[in-house]
Parts: structure tokens; sequence; C-alpha cells
């Protein structure tokens, strides 16, 4: 294994700090996979994963057993992790621009465009290889002026020329779900049957650009724009797989969970050939995928205290009473309903809502929203 440590931009004299990435495999070699933890920083969960993924990674390495590159970044987000106020963890935004974390990652399709339009072949793999060689290039002219530019700049570095990515997360209170794009869906689905994931949400491009689709959108918006610049088709592969997995609720966290997702992800990268092994057979998958535009928001109309009638994994029907909301001075208690048919997959930690707050998701099977798809 080895330790590489990525300087961060100094936000201030005295002040600076490092993110960790630990490379197992052969440097450089294929195929290469990216897995990292607690982008949202205080998504504590996928921190503990890291903790029991990175021990099976250097018993597989001392083995001889693993082929290729897989880089494990355990703490993605030391800038978040340490981001407290009033002693309440603040690691979903940004403190000091308000952004969050898990958006805005650079669109580097037309600088790479620039780089390879005159030096693309027949050759599809030399194709792949000069595209992932200029997407590294592309990362490293990114700006990093603030803390913030410069972490986005070190993860997407990382990730941007990986076969897989997985991108670890949790939710507030919710059942194991994912994300991904849904061209990926058949190459993610082991991912899904492994984990025992109860609902996958699927979409071609969810809004702010976050991190899993900088990595892998950007081979069908790269063939797309190269189209458009030399007048006829090119073919490029979806070459990265990209997943987001949401590890359950923040408070998920034990040694026994954290164990078996850990080797899920194992399992998965034996999948994908990273592992010298045949696979173990395919658990029964789940549920069945649906469109992350088919997600549904529950949405207070009034602030009180929301009292749960239905537990996170509830197959529930639209209109269903699911939780009551109660007005604490006027004594009265409105009905809130379920707002489509589907898997109520994860809710909010916090019992007193105030008006217009998101309280719950339900992923229901038909696709009803379009533009942002994600909440903020």
């Amino acid at each position: 294994m080895i330790l590489n440590r990525h300087q961060l931009t100094s936000p201030a004299p005295g002040t600076v700090r490092e993110l960790h990435s630990l490379h197992f495999g052969t440097p450089g070699a294929r195929p290469k996979a990216t897995i990292q933890a607690s982008l949202h920083a205080d998504e504590v969960p996928a921190l503990l994963v890291a903790h029991h993924l990175r021990a099976r990674l250097a018993a597989l390495e001392a083995q001889g057993l693993l082929r290729g590159e897989v880089v494990l970044v355990p703490v993605a987000n030391p800038v978040g992790l340490s981001q407290r106020l009033l002693q309440a963890h603040q690691g979903r935004f940004d403190l000091a621009s308000g952004e969050n974390f898990n958006r805005h990652y650079a669109d580097v399709v037309p600088r790479v465009c620039e780089l390879v339009a005159a030096q693309l072949g027949r050759d599809l793999d030399a194709n792949v290889a000069l595209v992932r060689a200029a997407l590294r290039g592309a990362c490293d002219e990114l700006p990093a002026e603030t803390e913030l530019q410069s972490l986005r700049r070190v993860l997407l570095g990382l990730g941007i020329d990986a076969d897989v990515v997985l991108d670890l997360h949790c939710d507030n209170e919710a059942v194991l779900h994912l994300y991904t794009a849904t061209e990926l869906w058949p190459e993610v689905e082991p991912l899904a049957r492994l984990l025992g994931v109860e609902v996958s949400l699927l979409a071609d491009e969810s809004g702010d650009h976050p991190f899993d689709e900088a990595c892998s959108t950007v081979w069908p918006r790269l063939a797309a724009a190269l189209a458009q610049r030399l007048g006829q088709p090119v073919e490029l592969p979806a070459a990265c797989v990209a997943v987001t997995v949401e590890l359950r609720g923040e408070t998920d966290v034990n040694h026994e969970l954290a164990a078996a997702d850990a080797e899920a992800l194992i399992e998965y990268l034996a999948v994908r050939g990273f592992v010298a092994r045949t696979p173990a057979p395919l658990p029964v998958l789940k549920r069945d995928p649906t469109p992350l535009a088919g997600s549904i928001p529950l949405v207070v109309p009034h602030g009180g205290v929301v009292v749960w009638l239905r537990e996170p994994g509830a197959t529930v029907r639209r209109g269903e009473h699911i939780a009551d909301l109660v007005d604490p001075l006027s004594g009265g208690v409105t009905r809130l309903e379920s707002p489509a048919e589907g898997v109520l997959y994860a809710r909010e930690s916090q019992r007193f809502a105030t008006a217009g707050r998101r309280v719950a998701k339900v992923a229901g099977r038909e696709a009803v929203r379009s533009g942002k798809l994600l909440s903020d």
C-alpha cells in the first residue's frame, strides 16, 4: 500500500490540511477503482466502512490477489470533518462559501475535446487511454485558489480516469440505496445485489454536477462534443462506472454493518476483475430500479412535531397516512400523506420541522419531475 498526501490550499497563515489517498495493487495499472468515504463529512458510516475496506484490501494485496489499482480515500473531506457550529457537525456545506461539497465539480469536457480531437484514431482502446490522459491533464489545470477548489481538484484527479468510482455517503434515516446513471445500470446491478440495496435511483443527469456524474457522464458528453466538433460520429465507451452509495442513516454505525458492506464492495471488485478469484454467486435483487425523477419529497405545510407512522423501507400508497404533524401551540394535528406510491426510503432525523421543510422521500415508479433532481 502506498500513502499519498495531497496538500490543500491554505486558507490562512498557519493553517493547512491534507487529503490522504491509499493506493493498493499496482500503481498506474488497469483496471482502476477509486473509492472515497464521506464527501459529506458528517455522514459517518462511510468512514467505518472505509476502515474495514482498508484491512480487506491490504490482506488481498499481501496475498497477491489484487489486479490493477484500487485507490481508497478514507476521509474524502478533511475540511468538512472539522467544521463545527455550536457543537453541531456541519459536514455537508463548506462554511466559507456555503457550497455543497458534492456539487459543482468542474466540467472538463471542453478542454479535453481540445486536447484529443486531432489525435483520435481507429483503435478504441488507444482512444480511451488518450482521453484518460487528457482528463488527468485537464484536472491538473483546474484552479485551486480556495481550499474548497483544491479539494475538488484533488478528488476529481483521483477519480476521473478510473474504471469504477464508488462514492460512499449516507442519508439521515434511510434504507441502503444508490444513485447512478441510467445507462450504467447493467454494470451497477451486481453491486445493488451484493449490498442488498433497497432502492436504486437512475438519472441521466441529476443537476448541479455531483462528483459521481463528473466522473461518469464525461464520456457520453465528450463523445457528443467531439462528434459536433469533427462533424461525424465518435465512438467512445462508457468507460467509467460511477455510483453514489447511501449507507443507510447517519447513526447506522457499527462494526457488523460496516464489515458486511466492506465485504460486499470487495465482492463487487471481484465481479469487475480486480480480485484474482471467481466471484461468489450474486444474491437476488431486492427491488428493480426506479427513476430519480420519480423520487418525490414530502413537504410539511407548517411547523410542528413530526410523528412517524411508517418506517424507512416501507412500501406506501399515494395518499397513505404516514406521519402526523403536531402543532404544539394550537393542539392541531395535520395528517401527512405519501406524495407517491412507492418506497419510503429516507426521512429526516429531526422530529421538529419548520414550514416548507422536506422531511421524507418516496421512490415512485413514474418519472414526474424534471430539472434539478437532487436536494441541496
